[in-house]
């Protein structure tokens, strides 16, 4: 039975209703994102499809493009390009794509190919730009993009783009996908999280139908109500799901008869049907939920029962009458992507394949009718081998011209694994394996899987044994690789490996020299990144020696990018000078661009920001950043190895310049990447939160091995919130674990250590500070430590080597809060007397921009002035610190600021007597706990019988929610309970 050709949307009242409402602002300027998900046949296109008539009564301009399911290949960009296509007739969109012409090449690659890196954000920006320029005031543009959750990489990272530039345009954008099908580790997933906390972004949820709801749909479809017995086993089999209830419907049997599941509805429909239609939409199943009509046609001919000539057009225009398949555009297609999965599935495996090669045909034909990528898709799944893996290469090449490296990477991984089942490979593709396996590595490592990067290097690498030049020659890609990997276990020997084929005697006494014949670019390559190496093992003498030597050999084989990459290690080499270093390193850059090494570019706008950035020059830090990330993310590298450095970076300068906020990490962070780039964000934590935030570092702990950095400023941020928290000795015992790891790992004077240290001494010195008076422990042991710590500090700093031979700003404030630190145990503990001078200069050294440590400090600075009895100095000082804790946010700080000012009686701005949580009587047993007498004698001395005194130790301990009498006196002491 036909269903009434008048369907009325139904029970979808309040999406309408959000979707006006969004409407009208984006005609407002006001753009918007409605996020539309759904379980597979609930009705999202049915309700897409309604909107558009709605917005185009509305005078809205609708634009609906699709992502389409390719299995193991897949298309860049391709819902845009769609839209794009369709929206070229406007003069606006039109004057934007000529003015880019990343997007022509887009649209038309026979235009040709980009070789510009800076092209993919040219591409980004003229897609955020082409569909502003589309909406009108009074009339925006309503873009659906249709199952999202088939979307590719690059797709993706469009839909972030624009969503994430949206300001006044005339936009509002739909974006359906399968609710059932984003499982948490899909990669739609993370972009809807993302998407969730933009502004303009509303989530719409879309539900199976009610029972009420579903009667109402049942009659309007049948066009009249259906009995009881009949509706119940609709309603029973289709779970209110309206696809699935209207085919249940269309199949039109008796309730008996009703078939179960969805192939048997779509079969028993089929089975009304002509032969040739059958055939036709089995044909067109395969294709997906829609396909180009020029290479449906084109495909039909070849196939069984549609070979006649006309029959194809017949059968099409039978099938459309018939609602089987529709018309979008220049596609036709099933009203629902799960009609074309269902009969997909129910063809026979020789049938699918036949189908498949019906497609390929067609596509060798006349390669106009479709992409690379969909030609490998039907080479695969017809076995035809061959035409898969040169498919498959030219899909590669394709997605490398539109900088998309994940994509360009799915489709060499193609090629790799079909390699060796095609005898004439290497012929069909014009490379040999090592070639192909390195240039997946490249794409591996543009698109952040730098381990995988590493293992295809080296397996292409070991697999030249029998040709020991040619291993030679490309073992510096192999260590370029390993560089981006912790620990780079053999990085040295296959330098060294190397050399003694392409330079022998390189590793003899002095300084090796080249002849013109030697000097080639795989040399220039090799002595490079042996500088690298030797840089990374603080080898700085030999570092230099290798990398001016590369300079030489580089410029005299025209080898412009392996020179800016030595040119960049002499740089690093030179950051006593900073303004030396920053000028090398911005020419360094430059021949990194004019050689098109986007790598080694990315490289050196990393070191040109570190440089500002260990020199104390913050703003200039910033800037040089913003440029930097701004390159990464236009060439499709931010989660490159330098890429990523400088995502690390740009996290941590804002919380040396004073801002605590959180922030959220870049959307597609590969999980590589998520416990480094955490790290980062841990200073700001443990300066906002204190204690809270230790489980944050804490869950890092299993990545230590991997990641010395994270071993590094987890641990180290961990030992502060410790010591927030009050867990003194343990602190302590944490940092001497760190030291012992990273001294293992790294070397025994790692620079790091000198923070770890000055962690280590604060926490000794609160400690001190918390004592019991009159406890019976002198602090001998915590002196002897702290006198060990200190002196650690300083020969760390002696003979930590760092580059240029001094201490940069923030190396020599540490080295300062260490001993200022170490001053502040031995005046709790010696009775050595308080000293304000090192301190005040500790504040000074921290003052190049570190602004949370400068109010740490100058915190520091009042309490030692008031110990010395210089009250007035001691409440100015105080209260600066208080001012940045408050303005900072860092809460702990300022708490603690607070409460040290009620104990030492030094009046601060804003600061108030507070009633304490504790009974007159639980201050004196308070007291007397902090000085370490016993019940019994707490007893003696206040009158009271030791019981008493039990109950009310209980009682404090509660109130304090601690769990023990030194926790309590150390709670007590930072909240400012207990006089001085």
């Amino acid at each position: 039975m036909r269903r009434s050709p008048q369907v009325p949307l139904i029970a979808r009242d309040e999406q309408v209703d959000t979707f006006r409402r969004a409407l009208e602002r984006a005609a407002d300027g006001m753009p918007g994102v409605l996020l539309l998900g759904g379980d597979a046949g609930v009705g999202k296109t049915r309700l897409v499809t309604h909107l558009a008539e709605v917005a185009q009564a509305a005078g809205a301009r609708v634009v609906t493009a699709h992502c389409v399911d390719l299995g193991e290949v897949g298309i860049p960009y391709l819902p845009f390009t769609e839209a794009l296509a369709q929206l070229r007739d406007d003069a606006g969109v039109s004057d934007v794509i000529g003015q880019r012409p990343a997007l022509t090449r887009l649209l038309d690659p026979a235009t040709g190919s980009g070789t510009d890196h800076a092209e993919r954000l040219q591409l980004l920006d003229g897609v955020a730009g082409s569909l502003a320029a589309a909406g009108r005031a009074g009339a925006p543009l309503v873009l659906v993009v249709e199952d999202a959750h088939w979307a590719d990489e690059s797709t993706r990272d469009v839909l972030r783009f624009v969503v994430a530039r949206l300001r006044s345009e005339h936009l509002l954008l739909v974006v359906t996908y399968r609710s059932d099908d984003v499982h948490r580790r899909h990669p739609l997933r993370p972009v809807i999280a993302e998407l969730h906390r933009q502004r303009p972004v509303e989530h719409v949820e879309l539900t199976p139908f009610t029972t009420d709801e579903l009667r109402e749909f049942t009659t309007a479809t049948r066009g009249e109500p259906l009995d009881e017995r009949e509706f119940d086993a609709v309603r029973s089999r289709s779970d209110g799901n309206a696809f699935f209830a209207e085919e249940l419907l269309d199949a039109g049997q008796s309730s008996a008869g009703l078939p179960w599941s969805l192939a048997d509805v779509l079969q028993a429909r089929l089975q009304r049907l002509d032969p040739a239609v059958q055939q036709l939409v089995r044909l067109a199943s395969v294709a997906g939920r829609q396909v180009d009509e020029a290479l449906l046609r084109a495909a039909a001919p070849r196939t069984s029962g549609l070979d006649a000539p006309g029959a194809a057009d017949a059968a099409l225009r039978e099938a459309v009458a018939q609602q089987v398949l529709g018309v979008e555009g220049q596609h036709v297609a099933f009203r629902h992507a799960l009609v074309a999965e269902a009969l997909e599935l129910d063809l026979l495996p020789g049938e699918r394949t036949a189908m498949h090669r019906a497609y390929l045909g067609a596509l060798t034909d006349n390669p106009g009718l479709g992409s690379a990528a969909n030609r490998a898709h039907h080479a695969l799944h017809s076995h035809d081998l061959p035409a898969a893996l040169v498919a498959s290469w030219e899909a590669a090449r394709s997605a490398a011209e539109l900088l998309a490296p994940a994509e360009e990477l799915r489709h060499l991984d193609q090629v790799l694994s079909l390699w060796e089942s095609v005898p004439d490979a290497g012929d069909l593709v014009g490379a040999d394996r090592v070639d192909v396996a390195l240039q997946t590595a490249a794409a591996a490592s543009s698109a952040g899987q730098t381990t995988r990067a590493e293992q295809l290097a080296r397996r292409a690498v070991e697999a030249l044994h029998d040709d020991p030049e040619r291993q030679a020659r490309l073992r510096h890609v192999l260590v370029r690789h390993l560089l981006a990997v912790e620990p780079a276990h053999d990085a040295l020997e296959q330098t060294t490996l190397a050399l003694d084929v392409l330079l022998p005697g390189a590793d003899g006494a002095g300084e090796p020299s080249v002849d013109d014949a030697e000097a080639t670019a795989d040399l220039a390559w090799t002595l490079a990144v042996r500088a690298r190496v030797l840089l990374t093992k603080d080898l700085d003498d030999e570092a230099g020696t290798y990398a001016r030597l590369a300079v030489d050999v580089a410029r005299r084989a025209g080898a412009a990018s392996a020179e800016a990459d030595a040119q960049t290690t002499l740089a690093i080499l030179e950051v006593a000078e900073p303004d030396a270093a920053a000028g090398r390193l911005a020419a360094a850059r430059e021949r990194a661009v004019d050689a098109g090494d986007l790598p080694t570019e990315l490289r050196s706008w990393y070191n040109l920001s570190a440089t500002h950035f260990y020199a104390g020059r913050l703003e200039a830090a910033a800037h040089t950043l913003d440029d930097g990330l701004a390159r990464a993310r236009a060439t499709g590298m931010l989660w490159s190895t330098y890429g990523v450095e400088m995502v690390d970076l740009a996290q941590i300068l804002p919380y040396l310049t004073g801002d605590l906020t959180e922030r959220e990490l870049p959307a597609g962070a590969p999980a590589w990447v998520l416990p480094y780039l955490e790290t980062g964000r841990l200073y700001a934590a443990v300066a906002r939160e204190g204690a809270d935030a230790a489980p944050r570092a804490e869950v890092l702990r299993p990545h230590w091995d991997s990641d010395g950095q994270v071993a590094l400023i987890s641990g180290g941020t961990l030992v502060d919130a410790m010591t927030w928290a009050g867990r003194y000795d343990d602190a302590v015992a944490l940092a001497e674990e760190v030291a012992a790891h990273l001294g293992a790992a790294w070397s025994e004077f790692f620079l790091g250590r000198i923070w770890i240290c000055a962690l280590a001494l604060a926490a000794l010195a609160d400690e001190a500070e918390a004592r019991p008076r009159g406890a019976a422990d002198t602090g001998a042991d915590g002196l002897a430590r702290g006198d060990a710590l200190v002196e650690v500090a300083r020969e760390t700093a002696r003979r930590g080597r760092p580059r240029g031979g001094q201490l940069g700003p923030e190396g020599r404030a540490w080295l300062r809060r260490a001993e200022a630190e170490h001053s502040r145990l031995r005046a709790a503990l010696a009775d050595a007397p308080a000293d304000p001078a090192v301190w005040e200069s500790t504040v000074r050294e921290f003052d190049f921009g570190y602004r949370y440590e400068v109010a740490r400090s100058r915190f520091r600075w009042a309490q030692a002035l008031r110990a010395t009895g210089d009250v007035s100095a001691a409440e100015v000082e105080a209260a600066e610190a208080l001012g940045e804790a408050r303005a900072m946010g860092a809460a702990p700080l300022a708490d603690a600021i607070h409460a040290w000012g009620r104990r030492a009686r030094v009046p601060l701005p804003g600061a108030r007597r507070t009633t304490s949580v504790l009974t007159e009587r639980e201050e004196e047993v308070l007291t007397l706990v902090a000085q370490g007498l016993s019940n019994r004698q707490i007893g003696e001395q206040l009158y009271i019988s030791t019981k008493t005194v039990s109950v009310h130790v209980s009682n404090l301990l509660a109130k304090l929610g601690v769990s023990g009498r030194a926790e309590a006196v150390a709670v007590a002491h930072r909240r400012g309970l207990l006089g001085v």
